[in-house]
């Protein structure tokens, strides 16, 4: 069987520590990552290092993988006699069917049968928050987010599509964590809306308050306001309440099929921070020939 030398693998010296194999696995596991590697042959790196990390990482491997002496890589060799004893686990049947290469020679390690691939482990899911504009939750955008830590981080882009909530929860196949063997896991993007200056959300719903005088509330008016697509009019009623909602349909955020939420104005009467002289003659004549008591019901 062909020797493989799992510390030229990782840059690291036979008597190197725990961390420092565990170092030389963050940096070169990130350089070499298919999904951020412009190397050649990112990927063949990427599941060479991926198997020296696994052999070295666990003590009862290492030991055995020390004890068949040190070889140039790509050497055919032998183990020592002892070593089967020790640490073979069936591999002289394994070895006498032809041989395999070294990642089958640990497959027999604790217990298994030789002749075997070390066990595939898909990787971990990994969660990020995507934290966003109103405005591009209504378009739809892209972003880049840092997943991992230390020397393990790397940038992820995603698309976020338009329709996208508070809260909500998107999945992005094979942008998690690497496996050994197998399949990378999944990335999850919470998306977490900013506060908007004039609007609040509600699903795909918005809702905008809006400021009207008692005048206006009274006897009605157009009120000019906003919306994510610009300024409309909107036709506030007579005798509108504080509190009353008037609804423009299909004025809020997309959909994800098709459609959109609504927007929804509250009326909120408020009065001038001062009145002036003819404005507090007008509301005393209003008070002398009201006949309206807004707290009969507290009587």
């Amino acid at each position: 069987m062909k020797y493989k030398d799992y510390y030229q693998a990782l840059g690291v010296d036979r008597s190197a520590s725990d961390d420092e194999i565990k170092k030389a696995y963050r940096i070169l596991a990130r350089k070499y990552h298919p999904d951020v590697s412009k190397e050649k042959n990112a990927e063949e790196r990427f599941k060479e290092v991926a198997e020296a990390y696994e052999t070295l990482k666990d003590p009862e491997k290492r030991r055995a993988y020390d004890q068949l002496g040190r070889f140039r890589g790509g050497q055919e060799f032998r183990p020592p006699p002892d070593w089967e004893r020790q640490f073979g686990g069936g591999f002289g049947a394994g070895a006498s069917h032809g041989g395999f290469d070294f990642g089958d020679l640990f497959a027999g390690l604790g217990g298994r049968r030789a002749g075997h691939r070390s066990a595939a482990r898909r990787g971990r899911d990994i969660e990020a928050t995507a934290r966003l504009t109103l405005e591009e939750v209504a378009q739809g955008t892209e972003v880049r987010l840092q997943v991992g830590s230390g020397q393990s981080a790397r940038m992820v882009t995603a698309r976020i599509p338009k329709g996208a909530t508070h809260g909500q929860k998107l999945k992005v196949p094979g942008k998690g964590e690497p496996g050994l063997n197998a399949a990378s896991g999944d990335l999850y993007i919470t998306v977490a809306l900013q506060p908007h200056p004039r609007f609040r959300v509600d699903g795909h719903d918005l809702l905008l308050d809006l400021p009207v005088t008692p005048a206006e509330a009274a006897l009605g008016t157009a009120a000019e306001i906003p919306t994510l697509d610009g300024q409309v009019k909107l036709r506030v009623p007579a005798n509108s309440q504080s509190g009353q909602k008037l609804r423009l349909a299909g004025r809020g955020l997309p959909k994800p099929h098709s459609g959109h939420g609504d927007l929804y104005a509250q009326i909120q009467i408020v009065m001038p921070p001062s009145l002036s002289a003819r404005e507090k003659e007008l509301y005393e004549q209003l008070a002398g020939c009201a006949t309206f008591d807004p707290r009969s019901r507290l009587t």
